[in-house]
């Protein structure tokens, strides 16, 4: 058993060696893959393996459990909700199935819509798939745009980040405590037990996703790190150092904190700017394409990944 370091956080693991993420200075910057699973794209567990072998440190999948066909809420990537929204597979079921056949690349969710589901039974598919994975878990999270999309789950969009950053806190409870309770404003359960515990100490990294400033200051509050998406309104060098003031001024460290840019360009000049002003991680997007098409897109990716 291992102990590291995921950015001034302790974690106990198996297989994973978070302490290059944990030294900013040695400007050591992890390259990860995004892509959403469906029944046309090659298998999550298929890409892992192949990404794995690649030497990609990390993947991370998305979540949309439905998408209602009133389509009021305007999709923030542009006009068209691309249908893959609609496809997409269960992350959890998906990175339990990676982490069967792979022993070294972290497991991600980018993001999982924490408002649309239950904490108690979330708690325990994060410990799972931790324990699945012997460590390599990263919980990515977010409460979504899609207004429709959580109505149906019973979640209103108003309130959306006072319940995702309640339903976090009772998570770590359950996580860390033997006896869990929680009282607050949209999550009660009385005095209760729930194993397994995740393999990671407290917990598997939270990295939060979102715009600045708003996700910046959540992920501040009771996050690990934060997840911002790239190419999206401003260029995420020009908002990390004001993250960082931001850290500081609420009395965090800021090198305990996480800085990722989700959708980074495939451009080797861009990305070792990112890597000399000390983004820890970058994560390039794939389409959902068949084996075929994703393994010469790996091929080229892992090339930027030996140059960085």
């Amino acid at each position: 058993m291992m102990m590291v370091k995921f950015r001034g956080l302790v974690h106990t693991c198996d297989v994973c060696d978070h302490r290059a993420l944990a030294d900013r200075g040695a400007l050591n910057m992890h390259v990860g893959l995004t892509m959403f699973p469906t029944d046309y794209a090659i298998p999550p567990h298929e890409l892992a393996v192949a990404a794995e072998a690649r030497g990609y440190e990390s993947l991370w999948l998305p979540e949309h459990s439905h998408i209602p066909t009133s389509r009021k809420s305007p999709w923030p990537g542009g006009a068209e909700l691309p249908k893959y929204y609609y496809d997409s597979y269960d992350p959890f079921a998906s990175l339990a199935a990676a982490a069967a056949v792979t022993k070294t690349i972290k497991l991600a969710t980018g993001i999982c819509l924490v408002v649309e589901r239950d904490p108690i039974h979330l708690a325990k598919e994060v410990s799972t798939v931790d324990r699945l994975s012997s460590g390599r878990f990263i919980f990515g999270i977010g409460a979504g745009w899609n207004e429709e999309e959580m109505a149906n789950h019973g979640t209103a969009f108003a309130t959306r980040f006072k319940l995702m950053r309640e339903r976090i806190e009772a998570m770590k409870q359950i996580w860390t405590q033997s006896t869990a309770a929680f009282d607050g404003e949209f999550v009660k359960f009385e005095p209760m037990m729930q194993w397994p515990k995740p393999v990671q100490k407290p917990h598997p990294p939270i990295v939060v996703g979102g715009a600045f400033p708003h996700a910046a200051k959540r992920a501040i509050a009771y996050g690990d790190g934060w997840i911002p998406i790239g190419g999206r309104a401003l260029d995420p060098l020009d908002v990390l150092p004001q993250f960082r003031q931001m850290a500081k001024d609420a009395g965090r460290d800021p090198a305990s904190l996480s800085f990722d840019v989700f959708g980074a360009p495939r451009n080797l000049e861009v990305l070792k700017r990112y890597r000399d002003s000390g983004v820890d991680r970058v994560v390039l997007m794939l389409p959902p394409k068949s084996r075929d098409e994703i393994l010469p897109m790996l091929d080229e990716g892992a090339d930027l990944v030996t140059a960085l």
